[in-house]
């Protein structure tokens, strides 16, 4: 299996620009692609969701979220962003952004696909889980 940066690349977008990949990959992170879109009536839903969830865990464990965007122009991408308190597969990188749908098998949005720093999947149905366990206290429920 690739590392995460094989499979997300060097650089992510943030709210207020780029990130350098290796500024939050740390030992033993698990990370979360979260595949969704604005136009997504169940997405932005869930996104809230997802959110309050992110913020609890990620103080308690070594966890980060990116957003992989199935948005149909930029503009859209950055307001839905603008709502994510995660960093995102750059919007222009479309090629990565179908590359990682296909060799996840994701046909659906929302989606959420939990790896580990191997980018070995630990769970691909998160989803689920983290309307089941608000809490995080399985997390990151394997599979």
């Amino acid at each position: 299996m690739p590392k995460i940066k094989e499979l997300i690349g060097d650089v992510l977008q943030g709210k207020s620009g780029s990130i350098d990949v290796d500024s939050i990959m740390t030992a033993g992170k698990i990370v979360g692609l979260y595949f969704s879109a604005h136009w997504c009536p169940p997405c932005r839903g869930f996104t809230p969701t997802l959110a309050t969830f992110y913020n609890n865990v990620k103080s308690k464990k070594n966890f980060e979220i990116i957003f992989i965007s199935s948005d149909k122009d930029e503009s859209s991408f950055k307001e839905y962003l603008d709502s994510m308190p995660w960093p995102a597969l750059p919007f222009s990188d479309r090629d990565r952004k179908k590359a990682l749908s296909e060799k996840f098998g994701v046909t659906g949005i929302p989606t959420l696909i939990l790896l580990d720093e191997d980018g070995k999947v630990l769970n691909k149905n998160a989803r689920g889980d983290v309307l089941d366990d608000p809490e995080g206290e399985d997390f990151p429920w394997k599979n």
